[in-house]
């Protein structure tokens, strides 16, 4: 991690309050801006990532394609298709969903307390995982990871698990397909 590196501390408005570094913020669970985005294939699997081992949190744990926070000055969107750039070595179009807020305790002193604006995409081409942010990926189906979750909660990030109902309920379908045929 980029120990200079700032996020942007907002109200539950989402109205900027200011920044702070990172670490900093996650060591006072400071609420800040955060993305996530979802990548979805034709086939109707999701994309997840197992995080690098390295991470200074949730390292080796099960996410979304993609997530972190946008830098001061930079949108979420354009932040998230940096961060796609970054850690899978992809571009695609990316939709905004919805943006849910949580806190959660992720080890070591530090608190995850986001405001995060959640992104889907399509994509079906191959990765270029970065081995500094990623360790694994795989597809998966929606009923399969509903299972996985249920029985193996924790081998996943908190917010994968705490949005995870929504991602669901918004799980997207593509022309010529059908969610449930895979």
């Amino acid at each position: 991690m980029d120990p200079g590196q700032h996020v942007v501390l907002v109200d539950a408005d989402d109205h900027e309050l200011g920044t702070m570094e990172k670490l900093e913020a996650h060591r006072r669970g400071l609420l800040h801006r955060a993305f996530s985005v979802f990548l979805f294939d034709g086939r109707g699997h999701m994309l997840l990532q197992r995080r690098a081992a390295a991470k200074y949190h949730s390292a080796g744990l099960w996410s979304n394609a993609c997530c972190s926070h946008p830098p001061p000055g930079m949108s979420t969107l354009v932040a998230a298709r940096h961060g796609l750039m970054r850690e899978l070595g992809i571009a695609t179009d990316l939709t905004s969903r919805f943006s849910f807020t949580y806190k959660a305790d992720v080890g070591g002193g530090l608190t995850e307390h986001e405001l995060d604006h959640v992104f889907f995409g399509r994509w079906d081409g191959p990765l270029e995982p970065n081995p500094a942010e990623v360790m694994d990926t795989r597809w998966v189906r929606a009923d399969d990871l509903e299972q996985e979750l249920a029985a193996f909660p924790d081998r996943f990030t908190p917010w994968l698990r705490l949005c995870w109902p929504q991602v669901h309920l918004r799980w997207p379908t593509f022309p010529g397909h059908a969610v449930n045929e895979c």
